[in-house]
């Protein structure tokens, strides 16, 4: 075909046509050598060829319908791969007065997730006579949110509280797909934990029973998933408007009885006049020459 443009309806001939797009070929090529590294062996991108890992994650969070509420639950341990990130990191969320919200995944995608959707609900509380939020609007836009995103934030939830139609159980995922139950555990150590909710869970359990059910799930997660660890959170939100948080709840990774229980040898310590000091001298400052008479000291008022 001749390369010409037409005057008449002003169209460019030179320009591409339709048809297949091969701009990720190159970027295929990479990742199925380092999928195959026999295959990759003789080519020159073989060095190059990176694989990717899939991001793995470490929580256990839980929440359970009981007679006059819910009860939600969060082990504290923040990973970064290997490392333990922090020991007693906050993983249940306040949404609205009446709802909170457990999370897993990447820290700061359930962190900020969960902030923009507490700012959202506070906005349409104020835009509707400052009234109760409803669970179904708070899961309605997460589920929103994360399905617009496609699952790559990676906030993986558990919503619970207590409206006028009474408590409400949401577990949501990164994609957005939700599901409402009486009880449900997510994180990598959710199997562990819902070992024992389909174990002991029972309709109508008192809050003291719940709340005891709760700790041993978020406990069976701490000692069965490496991902999962330190401290047990605990969160109750009743049908009365109260809402009770356990902050540590248990710990039973505590380090410093067994700290105490070290014994160690005095000869360890350096005593002062072990080094020995060869010389001291003491070189006036260069500067502006300020010295501790030039600072004036007020009391702060208390």
């Amino acid at each position: 075909m001749s390369e010409f443009t037409n005057p008449s309806i002003g169209i460019d001939t030179n320009a591409p046509a339709g048809g297949f797009n091969f701009d990720n070929v190159h970027r295929n090529a990479l990742i199925q050598n380092a999928a195959n590294p026999q295959s990759a062996a003789s080519s020159s991108d073989a060095k190059k060829s990176v694989l990717p890992l899939a991001t793995k994650t470490g929580t256990t969070i839980v929440g359970l319908v009981y007679k006059n509420g819910i009860v939600l639950g969060a082990d504290t341990r923040s990973t970064n791969d290997t490392t333990v990130a922090d020991k007693n990191c906050e993983k249940i969320h306040y949404i609205a007065p009446n709802i909170y919200c457990c999370g897993a995944g990447t820290a700061a995608d359930t962190e900020k997730t969960t902030e923009l959707i507490s700012s959202q609900m506070e906005l349409l509380r104020m835009n509707t006579g400052d009234g109760q939020s409803r669970l179904v609007t708070a899961c309605t836009l997460l589920k929103r949110m994360l399905f617009r995103y496609q699952g790559y934030v990676s906030a993986a939830l558990v919503l619970g509280g207590c409206d006028v139609n009474g408590p409400h159980l949401y577990q949501i995922y990164p994609h957005g797909s939700t599901g409402k139950l009486p009880f449900t555990t997510m994180g990598s150590g959710s199997l562990a934990a819902m070992a024992v909710f389909e174990a002991d869970y029972r309709d109508d359990l008192e809050e003291e029973d719940a709340v005891r059910l709760v700790q041993r799930a978020i406990l069976a997660g701490i000692f069965n998933d490496l991902g999962s660890g330190s401290n047990v959170d605990t969160c109750v939100i009743r049908t009365d408007g109260s809402v009770s948080m356990g902050r540590n709840d248990i710990t039973p990774n505590e380090v410093g009885p067994l700290r105490a229980k070290v014994n160690r040898s005095d000869v360890l310590n350096m005593r002062e006049g072990t080094t020995a000091v060869l010389k001291s001298t003491f070189v006036k400052s260069k500067g502006l020459g300020v010295t501790l008479a030039d600072v004036t000291v007020t009391a702060m008022e208390t």
